[in-house]
């Protein structure tokens, strides 16, 4: 019998009410969350690292005197370091690897009164659009077991559609929020480059490509998380714009009519399923039925103009990463490390000049400004989220030599996502449709530099307008 049987029902924010008014302990919901990982994950294997029985909750939890206090939560297993805890990247590289200390994030997840009793799986060294690492096992979709949450940060979206935490971290280099929120049916906000800190033993991440938010079962939990992390760290290198006051209360502004873009053609110039297009096409007559202007637009830059623009750049940094943790192990880097396609992206890295990496940032600095002027004719960019829905298990595998398949098979979840990791802007995933198989189809609001706000409010609309379940049907939700 469960301690909290109406865990479920409600979001980040709700748990953190019922803690405050008294109605239910911190206690009790770190026990319910513990309950239902430990029923539920051995069948989709999200968690990876549990340490519940090292977590003392501290007054503020105890009190929910701060904005999410009392609220369980998971961090990716990846790139949020919680002191004393191991961080594994998915990669046998890692083994033994314990962080001394928090990172900035995680130090703001704890002020906000947030219980992290856990870490989530990630393909290696999260560089895949699917979670299925060979060091730690494949994360399936709750929807369906035969598919894929997605990647990099399926496990968290796994753990938040199964109901075993309302909302968890995750990261986004390339879509890695956005493309497991839409494979698992949730909110996944990618912020403005710089909006969430990276501190404090990094600047940044893929020279500004990756950022860090959470996925969430709720627009009102998207915009609480933004308000809890948010603010610059010293020594920043990058400065989005200004936003005065919460982020929550900007969902309750007025809105006004919006001029959307509506595009249909992938950036990258990949076919776009027919369920996909569905779903697109319903969400823009949703708009326009609530007062918007919804134009059809295409991307000022061609697939062309975008090809590979970033994976010289993450090649290199996928090399420092590798080369920083060898010299502290004091031993070179072998093959054996790790998958063929991480050993490919490495290598790259090592082939690439320091001339052809300046040629690399200018160009997707290129980029942004072109992306930037047209962001600025509209409020709103609306496309799919994914050219295709969820892939089933197995299809996109990092230890093939087929490595041409590999990346067409990649580009099919990619080709809306990580132009907006390029250029830095806010882009946002959003549960509005389910495919032919059952499965979720997530639709992307994207806007200039700096405009989470108007995202936050469109999307807190539709939700209004079109409710969805949440979770998966194996916690309760229904398509």
């Amino acid at each position: 019998m469960s301690i909290f049987p109406d865990y479920e029902k409600y979001d980040a924010v709700g748990l953190a009410e019922l803690v405050k008014s008294r109605r239910i302990t911190a206690a009790e919901l770190l026990e319910a969350a513990v309950e239902r990982c430990e029923s539920r994950n051995p069948s989709i294997n999200a968690v990876v690292r549990a340490f519940h029985h090292r977590v003392s909750l501290t007054p503020a939890q105890d009190s929910g005197s701060s904005l999410l206090g009392g609220v369980p939560f998971l961090l990716k297993d990846a790139g949020a370091h919680c002191a004393g805890e191991p961080t594994g990247y998915a990669c046998r590289l890692f083994d033994g690897f314990v962080a001394e200390r928090d990172t900035t994030l995680v130090r703001r997840y704890r002020e906000a009164g947030l219980v992290i009793f856990g870490k989530t799986n990630t393909p290696e060294l999260a560089l895949a659009v699917t979670t299925e690492p060979k060091e730690t096992g494949p994360t399936l979709n709750p929807w369906n077991q035969g598919y894929s949450p997605g990647g990099s940060s399926g496990g968290a979206a796994a753990a938040v559609a199964a109901g075993i935490v309302p909302a968890a971290h995750g990261s986004d280099g390339g879509g890695s929020i956005r493309i497991p929120a839409s494979a698992c049916g949730l909110v996944g906000l990618k912020p403005t480059r710089g909006r969430a800190p990276a501190g404090p033993d990094r600047a940044e991440g893929w020279a500004g490509m990756a950022q860090h938010h959470v996925l969430t079962r709720s627009v009102r939990d998207c915009a609480a998380f933004l308000d809890a992390v948010e603010g610059p760290e010293p020594g920043d290198p990058y400065h989005p714009p200004a936003h005065h006051g919460s982020w929550m209360d900007a969902l309750q502004a007025p809105l006004g009519a919006l001029r959307v873009a509506l595009i249909e053609d992938a950036f990258n110039g990949v076919a776009v399923d027919p369920d996909v297009i569905n779903v697109v096409r319903e969400a823009a007559r949703l708009c326009e039925t609530l007062g918007h202007r919804v134009e059809e637009a295409r991307c000022p830059l061609s697939p062309e103009q975008l090809h590979n623009c970033a994976t010289l750049i993450l090649g290199a940094h996928v090399n420092a990463d590798i080369q920083a943790r060898c010299r502290l192990l004091g031993r070179e880097f072998r093959r054996e490390d790790v998958s063929h396609v991480t050993w490919r992206m490495a290598q790259a890295g090592i082939e690439a000049s320091a001339s052809d990496y300046a040629a690399a940032l200018s160009h997707i600095h290129y980029i942004g400004r072109r992306m930037g002027e047209f962001s600025n004719q509209y409020d709103v960019i609306l496309s799919p989220t994914t050219a295709a829905p969820p892939p089933l298990l197995g299809v996109i595998d990092m230890d093939t030599e087929n490595l041409k398949g590999y990346m067409q098979a990649t580009s099919r979840y990619t080709a809306f996502t990580q132009l907006f990791n390029v250029t830095g802007q806010p882009a946002l995933s959003l549960p509005l449709g389910f495919s032919s198989q059952g499965l979720p189809v997530g639709v992307q609001l994207a806007a200039a530099q700096g405009g989470e706000a108007v995202l936050l409010r469109l999307a807190a609309q539709l939700e209004r307008a079109q409710p969805w379940p949440g979770l998966a049907p194996m916690a309760g939700g229904s398509a």
